[in-house]
């Protein structure tokens, strides 16, 4: 027997419909039809408009009823549609007042801000056909999609070692070797090399459907089309991006990101994504009618009192995050994500607008950030912010956290890149950085920190060592784009060289660097293909650049296989030592006998905090009853950025233990880094020589 709510009460040109439910939001499939529902509080009417799958003009364009509006939700049930052969949109009217914030047009096709999938660039780099009025379409999607058991690792936040990677620029140069390059299907296959080198937590720049066409051009430097790869300007927040997927031009986008998904998580690798809640990309008064801007352009953006728009992003708008209906919207999302993609956390790109109230101030308490820290469906989800703005709001310390909001620590990067390249003033700030950043987070502990010296914004690491400035003439700006504060050193030659000492110098900073990342408390965050060496070629800001300035270039893997082998044997070794991977500030006396830090210049016990020098060591004493280990467990490295040889004077030991190498950056492979149970004994344990811009680390057996 059908219930009472499954019969239509209406019919509209043949079509029958009835009063819709309000929520959820979007186009949801209910017996016998599609239950459609929008918002917006000034629109005075909307039309539902339904299209046959890639065909051009619509069949059917349905007026709500005033009797379908519950509230400011326009809602209405349709009957007898195929939901697998259609795409929609809506059209509302209302008033044109840009200085009042209104910019309803009726003649404009919008699509759901719900759509959980969207038509119109479902090939990547396929040139759209610009006459078309409508660039983008809603579909809707039945999630049937069988998990076997799959959920989210819900892996503790000290474990995580995460790996930043973009979908099509990590497989998409046909050095790859994969048969699907740069999908989703192609990083499965690349799912063997993840785990061999050890990162267990993979964090994907933006997959929210964008347009690879948005502001896109011919570069005059290179003759090449330079296009909006990185995607941080989303056309839609519930929809992956099906020019990532083999399977998108056959509408199977959906399915192929979550059997990535299932099978990183069948692997032990977590999946953290991009996302940017911070504009649309809808841009400025001057830019398109795709969503907000058409359906309630006050309601969903940051306006100025005589309508134009606040521009904290960069990118001509700013989402109104902490208005309700935007505010519930993200939490919407979000939670889509975690239980219907499984997904284990979020990275939020510029965070602090998140943070900026209805006129664009930063709040104290903004209810948006602590609605996601306190959300249940949320509840074991990692929660990253990007804790800055374009508007120029520096919250790297100090953004708003409930005990559950970690941050992309800017501070960390810059000093280290700072200590590396031979900066003085730095020993105090660096000894802050491998301690998980007390001075930042001492309320907080060492995992608010997320670690990194690169990113996807920026210097690769071999850049960092290649080049002192930036190379961005391919972007087509002049090179005036990007940061201009790198502080890198190219060792005495600009970009590639032959020369063999430069390279031999070059990839011992390399290794310093990666030593140091993974030696110091809080969360490490490591930029994919930094591990064999990739460059940009000196371009630090490229997110326009489709070729071989963003693809990994695998080719790099076998030619700097010391490299590889180095980043792998140190992922190994802080998993294996847990008092790198604390959640608490301690420094104090243990178990031990030791305390769990203690600081030392070149004499054993004997620092000056106020010193400014290039030579420090640090000991790490882990008991073993704090930390479950079979043994107390020591760690000394040793950290020379001077430019002469140094000798360090090491803390004696308990008797029954000697100090063993387990990492000498000074060295040559193989004698550079060992493998549990091939650290080599110390000639002489009272003291080690540490050679000109190397790190020793030793561990005590």
């Amino acid at each position: 027997m059908l219930r009472v709510d499954t019969y239509p009460t209406h019919e509209y040109e043949g079509i029958k419909i009835r009063r819709g439910k309000a929520l959820p939001f979007g186009a949801t499939i209910v017996p016998g039809g599609v239950n459609f529902s929008i918002f917006s509080k000034h629109a005075t009417s909307c039309e539902l408009v339904l299209f046959k799958k890639h065909e051009q003009e619509p069949y059917a364009i349905i007026p709500f009823p005033d009797e379908f509006r519950i509230g400011n939700v326009f809602t209405m049930m349709v009957f007898d549609i195929n939901h697998e052969d259609i795409e929609y949109g809506y059209r509302m009217d209302g008033p044109y007042k840009p200085k009042e914030g209104h910019r309803f047009n009726k003649n404009k096709i919008l699509l759901d801000p719900y759509a959980k999938a969207i038509a119109g660039r479902e090939e990547w780099g396929e040139e759209p056909d610009w006459d078309k009025e409508v660039q983008y379409r809603s579909r809707i999607v039945l999630d049937d999609f069988d998990w076997q058991g799959d959920k989210s690792l819900e892996r503790d936040m000290k474990d995580l070692i995460i790996y930043e990677a973009h979908v099509r620029g990590f497989t998409r140069h046909s050095s790859s070797n994969v048969k699907y390059p740069g999908s989703f299907a192609a990083i499965r296959e690349k799912i063997p090399y993840l785990k061999e080198l050890g990162v267990n937590c993979i964090e994907l720049l933006p997959v929210f459907e964008f347009d690879e066409f948005e502001h896109s051009k011919i570069s005059e430097e290179t003759g090449e089309r330079l296009m909006n790869y990185w995607g941080y300007s989303a056309v839609g927040f519930f929809a992956p991006k099906a020019g990532y997927a083999a399977t998108g031009k056959y509408g199977m986008q959906v399915d192929e990101f979550k059997n990535l998904i299932k099978e990183l998580h069948e692997n032990g690798i977590e999946v953290i994504l991009d996302v940017v809640f911070n504009h649309t990309a809808e841009g400025n008064e001057k830019g398109p009618y795709i969503s907000y801007r058409g359906i309630d352009n006050k309601t969903y953006y940051l306006l100025t009192p005589d309508g134009s728009y606040y521009n904290f992003s960069g990118c001509g708008n700013t989402l109104n995050c902490n208005n309700p209906i935007v505010r519930n919207m993200i939490l919407d999302c979000l939670r889509y994500w975690v239980s219907e993609y499984h997904i284990d956390g979020f990275r939020f790109d510029l965070a602090s607008i998140l943070s900026r109230d209805q006129k664009g101030a930063p709040m104290v308490n903004p209810p948006l950030l602590e609605t996601l820290a306190y959300d249940p469906i949320l509840g074991k989800s990692k929660l990253i912010a990007e804790a800055w703005d374009a508007g120029g709001l520096y919250q790297v310390g100090s953004f708003p956290d409930w005990g559950r909001w970690a941050e992309w620590n800017g501070q960390y990067r810059d000093d280290v890149r700072r200590f590396l390249k031979g900066n003085g003033q730095m020993a105090g700030r660096i000894i802050q950085r491998i301690q998980g950043s007390p001075d930042l987070y001492n309320d907080r502990g060492p995992i608010a920190s997320v670690n990194f010296i690169t990113c996807h914004d920026g210097f690769t690491l071999m850049d960092l060592v290649s080049y002192n400035r930036k190379h961005n003439k391919a972007n087509g700006e002049n090179n005036r784009d990007g940061s201009d504060e790198n502080y890198s050193w190219n060792f005495g030659h600009e970009g590639k060289t032959d020369n063999p000492e430069i390279k031999r110098n070059r990839i011992k900073q390399i290794k310093n660097a990666v030593t140091i990342l993974l030696l110091s408390r809080g969360v490490p965050m490591l930029l994919s293909g930094d591990e064999f060496g990739n460059t940009q070629f000196g371009n630090n800001n490229a997110y326009c650049q489709d070729n071989e300035i963003s693809w990994l270039n695998w080719e790099l893997l076998e030619e700097n296989k010391e490299i590889f082998e180095y980043f792998k044997q140190m992922i190994s070794f802080r998993k294996r030592h847990p008092v790198l991977k604390t959640e608490h500030f301690r420094t104090a006396y243990n178990a031990s006998g030791y305390p769990e830090i203690s600081w030392h210049s070149q004499q054993a016990w004997n620092f000056d905090f106020s010193a400014d020098t290039l030579t420090l060591a640090v000991m790490f004493a882990g008991a073993a009853e704090e930390y479950n280990t079979k043994d107390d467990q020591f760690i000394y490295a040793a950290i020379n950025m001077h430019w002469e040889l140094h000798g360090f004077e090491l803390p004696e030991l308990p008797e029954d233990k000697n100090w063993y190498v387990f990492a000498n950056t000074g060295m040559n492979s193989p004698e550079d880094i060992w493998e549990e149970g091939q650290e080599k004994k110390l000639n002489k344990q009272s003291e080690v020589l540490v050679a000109s811009r190397s790190i020793i680390v030793l561990i005590a057996k």
